[in-house]
């Protein structure tokens, strides 16, 4: 037996940003090496970052990768590290990670499954190594193995699984299994989804298990490109146990995960004479003892809690935010507060962006990350972390309240609250006068009074986009990013006001559902994240029912009154768009359905539900081509560009629904 100390690095990169990427690998290098350890493993496409999209197509994107290697190889002295990047070998790119030794390259391994579904479209770019193929790379200068290898490192036997190819039936780690491995890396780009931590986990042990092999598995952290968010999920386990695990959803560039691992050597007679030809990789390289007393399974309090998902839902909407906002340079979060749910969510969000990356990084850091002057805040003691949130909030975050005839002192009251509970700045704007104008000049071309009566959608819709100019200039002059506060379930039937509420340069929510935001809203009144307190102002905005407030006061318009109950639209999206269900099939699920039979409704009821879905769903993908960027929470985001496609003239399965009398 021999005792080796591994190690997994979750690194916050972005697509080709070189001198950021690599600064990052390097700090897990140099990391690793204070800690003693053996074998670091980095996540994939690490150096490129993994969301270049068609920039992978550029030659130059390959080459600069290579040249970035050469970089890093140096660096590696005294232990085995492997760094993921692309490769472009015989006229196709590759998934790779690239092997390196006591400061030396010494082959690489190729990706054999690509990941073709969701938010991955990996077969555009790459294609898929052969099992069993091994090849000679040429870098500068020298010839490589590269392919389906496995390297003995002195007597201990390193395999790969990088990323998908552990999510498949017929994985590599058996293969590598029967050739003898010690040790499978696993060099991972998985975007966050909710539940997803414990599939790795389980997937991870499995294999420990079955291939008996120590298995170590490092994620990109952060979001890396706009879209995906990464919670760094970083493990290291060996005979059913997990010996180590992270911490997720961190605001650090780098996070180190390791422990020390027995591995039985391999028999080191004969070793010479295996070579790159029959799969096998040689190199000699020094492992010391390693204190097992340092492995620790980082488990945070709010990974046991039974409210996971809320969790999970405010750490990573919040870590994506803080990306977002300082990779794009942006200085701060502009949001139309409107006194509903979904802005209120969106400000929340925010809000505890900077609670959480506070307790994290410290406010010195957080500053420094976002770019922010402290000594503007004129804080009485900067160490008084609960003061340095507030003015950190106040500083990035401006909620507006834009008012119009049919606004209520209800919603104006509820906004102004929730603003003040979180620390936001708030200002209040009557567009009113904009409206009227508005309305009057189409009525001068009409030659005709617009009334409630004939155009009620036209008049619901004008109210929304005059809000949009006020809080697009007033996130220019500051600099800021505009937040869209749009859900999925309206996205899903169009319920939304193009260039009015859709506005904005980032959706956070757009891949949540309404019913589930309520429900995380009520949560954060009265519960709220470990180690935070709960926003007790959300009371005002969890006692109204959803409302866009657009016609007259009397009329009071909800959201369900619109639609229909936000439970049932969102199973019937569910059924309709995840499943892939036609009419008929949802409709005789939904007549037992426990939602459904609770609100009483009938048959015929339940048909018009579908039959306003299945309707308004075809009309609208249009505005879905249009939603700002939104982040992938779960496997039922509606986005067209990188999730849920679906043409934009149909036929609106005017058949199908017909099938339904």
């Amino acid at each position: 037996m021999k005792s080796i100390k591994l190690a997994a690095a979750a690194l916050n990169q972005t697509p080709l940003d070189w001198d950021g990427n690599v600064s990052h690998i390097l700090a897990a290098i140099e990391q690793a090496r204070d800690e003693h350890v053996h074998v670091l493993c980095c996540p994939e496409l690490c150096i490129t970052g993994y969301g270049c999209e068609d920039a992978f197509l550029a030659r130059g994107v390959h080459e600069t990768a290579l040249e970035m290697l050469a970089e890093i190889i140096p660096a590696t002295k005294s232990m085995v590290v492997c760094v993921g990047l692309p490769v472009s070998f015989e006229g196709n790119l590759y998934s790779a990670a690239a092997v390196i030794v006591d400061g030396a390259l010494i082959g690489f391994a190729v990706k054999q499954n690509l990941a073709g579904d969701g938010l991955h479209y990996e077969p555009r770019w790459f294609t898929a190594w052969e099992t069993g193929r091994v090849a000679e790379f040429l870098f500068n200068g020298t010839s490589y193995p590269l392919g389906d290898l496995i390297f003995q490192c002195s007597d201990v036997r390193i395999g790969f699984e990088i990323c998908e190819d552990a999510w498949v039936a017929d994985r590599p780690g058996g293969r590598l299994a029967a050739r003898g491995v010690d040790v499978i890396l696993n060099l991972s780009a998985s975007h966050f989804a909710f539940g997803k931590h414990q599939v790795r986990q389980q997937f991870i042990l499995e294999a420990t298990r079955e291939f008996e092999v120590a298995y170590v598995y490092a994620n990109l952290l952060g979001n890396e490109a706009g879209r995906a968010i990464y919670d760094g999920d970083a493990m290291i386990a060996s005979g059913g146990e997990m010996f180590a695990s992270g911490p997720r959803f961190c605001y650090r560039d780098c996070v180190l995960t390791s422990a020390v691992v027995d591995v039985v050597a391999a028999e080191t007679t004969g070793a010479a004479q295996q070579s790159a030809p029959t799969g096998v990789v040689c190199c000699e390289v020094e492992f010391l003892a390693g204190d097992a007393s340092c492995n620790e399974v980082v488990r945070s309090e709010w990974e046991d809690s039974s409210h996971l998902k809320e969790e999970e839902f405010a750490r990573a909407i919040a870590l994506g935010l803080f990306d977002y906002l300082r990779k794009s340079s942006s200085r701060g979060f502009v949001v139309s507060l409107s006194g509903g749910a979904d802005s209120a969510a969106v400000a929340t969000l925010v809000a505890l962006m900077v609670q959480f990356s506070e307790q994290d990084i410290g406010a010195v850091e957080l500053a420094a990350r976002l770019r922010l002057n402290l000594s503007n805040c004129k804080l009485a003691d900067p160490a008084d972390s609960k003061a340095v949130v507030k003015q950190v909030t106040h500083e990035l975050l401006w909620c507006v309240y834009q008012t119009t005839r049919n606004s209520t002192d209800v919603t104006h009251s509820a906004a102004e609250s929730v603003a003040d509970g979180l620390g936001a700045m708030f200002c209040t704007i009557d567009v009113d006068s904009l409206v009227t104008d508005y309305t009057q000049k189409v009525s001068d071309i009409l030659s005709r009074t617009l009334q409630w009566e004939t155009d009620d959608l036209a008049l619901q819709n004008i109210q929304a986009r005059v809000r949009a100019p006020s809080v697009w200039m007033l996130a220019n002059v500051r600099g800021a990013l505009l937040l869209a506060t749009s859900n999925r379930s309206e996205a899903a039937v169009g319920y939304t006001t193009m260039d009015g509420d859709t506005c904005g340069g980032i959706a956070p929510i757009a891949g949540i559902d309404k019913a589930f935001l309520r429900h995380w809203l009520k949560w954060m009144e009265t519960t709220g994240p470990q180690g935070l307190c709960p926003v007790s102002e959300l009371q005002q905005i969890n006692a109204q029912q959803p409302t866009a407030e657009l016609r007259p006061v009397g009329e009071n318009q909800t959201d369900e009154s619109d639609l229909m109950p936000y439970e049932v639209l969102d199973s019937i999206e569910r059924l309709a768009i995840r499943d892939k269900m036609m009419p008929r099939e949802i409709l005789e699920v939904l007549v037992t359905d426990s939602v459904v039979v609770s609100r009483r409704a009938d048959r015929r009821q339940v048909i018009e539900w579908i039959k306003r879905f299945f309707t308004l769903w075809s009309r609208n993908q249009w505005k879905r081509e249009r939603f700002a960027p939104s982040f992938h929470v779960d496997d039922e985001n509606l986005d067209p560009k990188t999730w849920c496609r679906f043409p934009i003239l149909s036929g609106g399965f005017r058949r199908e629904l017909e099938q339904l009398k």
